[in-house]
């Protein structure tokens, strides 16, 4: 079993670049850019549990990857003033992995547990009882011998994130109490999110380039500062330092990320359906099968962007490249 850890204190052997990561991610929903809704519900919660005295109820987070989810679970530990834990749903194999978990909870302690729809039937059936009821049942022996003990757990709340929240047990997203799903940032945002960043980082920008990256960044705030540290690095090397259009020209064309934030592998797989099967519907398993990608890794970040922009069509037979997917890449 990974030991659950807490944000954001550093792990021990985590690169530069981790670091860093760490300290882009805002600690309070000040900093915190975007999804208006989701803070504005989330503060009401957390003024009503401080005035009750009473951990926050559940908070189920569900959306594409990137878009913040681990980093609200930070943000909102930090305003309730608790400890966070955090782990994965593929970490926690048994159910005494968790339970171990929950025992060294505190009072009002979060536990973070990413990818949520991946635990087990068996772990699930134990965390039912845990976050209704605070009680652990857990049996001791084997055999005849057996006998079920209940454990009283300390109040916690749960935060879990998935990126398929059509696979999680409806059991346990009934037990949630708060479910938000987190949409695709404004042009606006991004470019909030891009210039805070380059403060921290220390690395000055000119406002088109912001906006330039921003535009390029698949409205996705992970993606944004993946792609402005690496204009940041362009920048030192081949330039003054300061990021402007000619850097930020010069960096994505050498990614070959193109106006809309395509990059090879997103015109590979729409020039590898066109190619294939035209206008005719291609499943998900086939079009992995084309590409050589993993059909998740298809399903969870390529196909939301795409779907987005208006690129890709789900019907039920499957995927279609659309009439302005095909104008755009000059698909005949």
């Amino acid at each position: 079993m990974v030991e659950p850890t807490a944000i954001p204190a550093e792990q021990p052997g985590a690169t530069e670049e981790a670091a860093v990561e760490q300290t882009l991610r805002p600690q309070t929903f000040e900093d915190y850019i975007g999804q208006p809704r989701m803070k504005k519900n989330l503060r009401l919660a957390i003024a009503a549990a401080k005035k009750r005295g009473d951990p926050i109820d559940h908070v189920l987070l569900y959306g594409p990857p990137g878009l913040g989810k681990t980093t609200m679970a930070g943000v909102i530990a930090n305003e309730m003033a608790t400890g966070l834990r955090v782990t994965s749903g593929p970490a926690i194999e048994r159910a005494g992995d968790l339970a171990s978990i929950l025992t060294n909870l505190q009072d009002g302690d979060i536990l973070f547990i990413d990818e949520i729809h991946r635990l087990s039937r068996a772990v699930e059936e134990v965390l039912y009882s845990a976050m209704e009821d605070f009680k652990l049942d857990i049996v001791i022996g084997k055999g005849p011998a057996a006998r079920s003990v209940r454990l009283d757990l300390p109040k916690f709340t749960v935060i879990g994130a998935t990126t398929r929240t059509g696979s999680l047990a409806a059991p346990l997203r009934d037990r949630f109490g708060h479910l938000f799903h987190l949409e695709f940032y404004s042009v606006d945002d991004i470019k909030k999110i891009i210039e805070r960043s380059a403060k921290i980082l220390e690395a000055p920008i000119k406002d088109d380039a912001a906006l330039a990256l921003a535009k390029r960044s698949r409205q996705t705030p992970r993606i944004a500062n993946r792609l402005l540290k690496r204009v940041r690095d362009y920048a030192e090397v081949h330039g003054s330092g300061v990021i402007d259009m000619k850097a930020t020209d010069e960096a994505l064309r050498l990614l070959e990320i193109d106006e809309l934030g395509l990059d090879p592998a997103d015109r590979r797989m729409l020039k590898a359906m066109w190619d294939s099967y035209r206008d005719h519907p291609v499943g998900l398993n086939t079009i992995a099968a084309l590409t050589g990608d993993e059909a998740s890794t298809i399903e969870d970040f390529y196909e939301p962007y795409l779907m987005q922009i208006g690129f890709i069509e789900r019907t039920p037979r499957g995927r279609i490249v659309t009439m302005k997917a095909r104008k755009y890449l000059g698909l005949s």
